[in-house]
């Protein structure tokens, strides 16, 4: 997904907006996911001629590391040496100073922006906070997935089985009985000593066979 002209022109337009309330003429770099310059202004056309590209440098910098680049300064300025090789590397698209952003939509960066030349410390980052926040204008709202409701009367996620299996008497031929979900038995028929399918004898509750024999 690449980054919209008319994206980054209102993101343009919103920090030169801020800048003029400010008073505080600046350098504006606008730059895409791969590093190349998208949008640039420059302010302050009869002395910034540094802005220019400390604002490219620092817009390189917060896509390079998809965060802003005043917290790369903050965890980079530990690392010996890392600045300037960094710088080296990239031939001057490196820089640790306050100013630049990644440009993101919906978690996707698309881009980074670099702001350069205030007249006061924080300038850089409340300028290019302030062309950051057209983005939130600009988001497509996530529709709200709302979650069905069960109704009255519909039938539970889980249910007992819809075959329950009867005890049917030695000999007979096995049959299945289908009950429905809301008729399903509390008990079930258990067999009578005569169709007892565990012994050999048929005996009675007093150990006693159909002859009347006592055993």
């Amino acid at each position: 997904m690449s980054l919209p002209i008319e994206m980054a022109s209102r993101i343009l337009e919103a920090c030169k907006q801020r800048a003029k309330e400010l008073r505080s003429p600046v350098s504006i770099a606008i730059v895409d996911a791969g590093g190349h310059l998208v949008l640039f202004e420059r302010m302050m056309s009869p002395y910034g001629w540094a802005t220019s590209d400390i604002s490219i440098a620092k817009a390189n910098t917060s896509v390079m590391f998809n965060q802003s680049t005043d917290a790369v300064a903050q965890w980079g300025s530990a690392i010996p040496g890392f600045a300037s090789s960094m710088a080296t590397m990239t031939h001057g698209r490196f820089i640790m100073a306050a100013g630049g952003w990644p440009i993101r939509i919906n978690g996707i960066t698309l881009g980074g922006i670099g702001v350069s030349g205030g007249n006061a410390p924080g300038r850089d980052d409340e300028i290019a906070r302030a062309g950051l926040a057209v983005l939130e204008a600009m988001a497509p709202p996530i529709p709200a997935q709302p979650q069905q409701l069960r109704q009255p009367g519909q039938d539970n996620e889980f249910q007992p089985s819809q075959a329950v299996p009867v005890l049917q008497p030695q000999g007979a031929k096995p049959t299945r009985k289908i009950y429905p979900p809301n008729e399903f038995p509390m008990t079930q028929h258990l067999p009578s000593i005569e169709e007892n399918t565990y012994s050999s004898d048929a005996l009675d509750q007093f150990n006693v066979d159909r002859s009347g024999e006592q055993k």
